[in-house]
């Protein structure tokens, strides 16, 4: 684990990267954010997370880091140490996790909670979607509390990056660590003035097969009796209305994503 920091004192506004090794999106927008080198109005910590694993271009070397909270120093795994370290590393700091997806290019952020948190800070990022995770969230940073998680993009790819670094940026200035960004700047630019808001209400399985094909849309509708998948010809078809979040054919081992509810904005 690597530790930066911008601004004297104590920090309590922190950003992190690596969580998964295999997501270089976060590091990236970090080292930009820190070769700009800004005046902070608020010290601000910066993590780089499972330098192991990133080292090796693999998402974990023993256990999946962002399953793995509230970690134990004496746990076997590495993840399992060092999630009980990123934890203390953490601890009285309102975090911004920044990871990439497999399943959907444009940002969108995710919450234990809609929190007090979310409800300030989410509407000032370049963001048009939040996703409460709620029992999901179990092994996940995103139960430190003043966490919030944001799907950068798609996993290596260059939008990912340059999506890391403004959402950092946007995030500094909503909690007050950098000046309020002007109206022509990037952090502003967003499809709506509202951010939508889902909930997850169940994962959704994915059996054994040689070939996956996901026929739904992220985020978009998906009514009963209608087809969202398909493994090895076997068709599946919804018994109720969701939308589907982070649903990706290859995505995941054994679930196809997530069925979520839409709850309403912020604005």
């Amino acid at each position: 684990m690597q530790v930066y920091q911008l601004g004297e004192g104590t920090p309590s506004v922190a950003v992190v990267g690596a969580i998964h090794g295999d997501e270089p999106c976060g590091p990236r927008g970090i080292d930009r954010l820190l070769a700009d080198d800004p005046d902070v109005e608020r010290p601000v910590k910066f993590v780089v997370a499972n330098e192991e694993a990133r080292a090796e271009d693999t998402r974990y070397l023993d256990e999946d880091l962002n399953r793995a909270y509230p970690g134990d120093p004496d746990a076997d795994t590495h993840e399992g140490r060092l999630a009980a370290a990123l934890r203390r590393e953490l601890a009285g700091c309102t975090t911004l996790s920044l990871h990439s997806t497999q399943s959907y290019a444009e940002p969108f952020a995710i919450t234990e909670t809609v929190d007090e948190i979310a409800q300030a800070v989410v509407p000032r990022l370049p963001v048009d979607l939040l996703v409460e995770s709620g029992p999901f969230s179990t092994g996940r940073f995103i139960e430190q509390p003043h966490t919030l998680e944001v799907e950068c993009g798609l996993q290596k790819t260059e939008e990912a990056a340059e999506n890391a670094y403004w959402l950092i940026r946007a995030f500094l200035a909503a909690t007050n660590a950098l000046p309020e960004p002007t109206t022509d700047d990037r952090i502003h630019s967003r499809g709506t003035d509202e951010v939508s808001v889902f909930r997850l209400v169940e994962r959704i399985g994915k059996p054994p097969a040689e070939s996956y094909e996901v026929l739904a849309h992220n985020f978009e509708h998906v009514g009963p009796g209608e087809t969202f998948a398909v493994a090895d010809g076997e068709e599946f078809t919804a018994d109720e209305e969701f939308y589907p979040v982070l649903m990706s054919a290859y995505g995941y081992d054994d679930v196809f994503g997530y069925a979520a509810e839409r709850l309403g904005s912020l604005s």
